[in-house]
């Protein structure tokens, strides 16, 4: 799993999945580019720097292109072209329908499948001219069915699509484009969560067949492995990393069959 003189691009890289992604291909030798909206990831990118990995960061916001074609061009100039793209930056904010007015609704978009597409057209280039490279996006479980964040949902069923056309087009160039749909992850995002329900977490693990949530470094481990060579004859693939909720539904299966499992 070694990815020693390669450039890995995190986007979303201040968020708690951005953090444990950047550490774990820093553990294994890459240099981070790192990138997020968030003057946060300013710091974030200092305390690599003083733990000796190779790091540069761009301050961007990925729904803008120009803004990203900026940071890229800035990244690559520090860092070299980047080998690998992990498309991890998300964004929701609107929990129902109802309450997604249309600017709403562009916003959740920008956030998620148009940066996820701004970045990717930012480091096509490079990838081609090298014939080879990987794009890994996070998406959702939650673009595989309806569970709330519609507008975030279509976004991350977006994703899914993108990433099976990268790969069926630019497979040729030696690029590979996969992506991983986590459940709930123990992200900050959940603690803000839990002001108003203290017992949210514990409510949720009980939809799951393992018997918990996810953790960022559950994720970032399964993204390296899509990224480094062990994995080089998958392309295209939307794995989930969810302790087992789209095997089935758990909770209604215990009501059906009435029993305890």
């Amino acid at each position: 799993m070694s990815f020693k003189g390669k450039i890995v691009a995190v986007t979303g890289a201040a968020g708690g999945i951005g953090q444990a992604v950047c550490r774990y291909f820093a553990n294994e030798g890459a240099a981070i580019a790192a990138i997020d909206k968030k003057a946060t990831v300013t710091s974030f990118a200092d305390e690599l720097k003083r733990e000796g990995v190779k790091t540069a960061h761009a301050v961007a916001d990925i729904g803008d292109a120009a803004s990203v074609a900026k940071a890229f061009a800035k990244l690559a100039a520090e860092l070299g072209p980047v080998d690998i793209l992990i498309n991890n930056a998300g964004y929701s904010d609107h929990p129902t329908l109802a309450r997604t007015d249309p600017a709403g609704w562009q916003a959740d978009m920008n956030g998620n499948l148009n940066g996820a597409y701004n970045c990717a057209f930012a480091v096509l280039p490079a990838m081609q001219e090298k014939r080879q490279g990987s794009i890994i996006a996070v998406g959702s479980v939650n673009g595989l069915s309806a569970l709330g964040d519609p507008a975030y949902s279509a976004a991350k069923a977006g994703m899914i699509s993108l990433t099976r056309s990268l790969a069926l087009e630019y497979g040729r160039f030696g690029i590979r484009s996969n992506i991983v749909l986590p459940a709930t992850v123990r992200t900050p995002l959940w603690d803000e969560r839990a002001k108003k329900d203290p017992q949210v977490l514990a409510t949720l693990t009980r939809w799951y067949p393992l018997g918990r949530i996810v953790e960022p470094s559950d994720v970032a481990h399964v993204i390296g492995f899509l990224a480094s060579d062990a994995a080089a004859a998958i392309t295209g693939v939307a794995l989930p990393v969810d302790c087992g909720l789209t095997a089935g539904n758990i909770v209604m299966t215990r009501e059906l069959t009435l029993e305890d499992f």
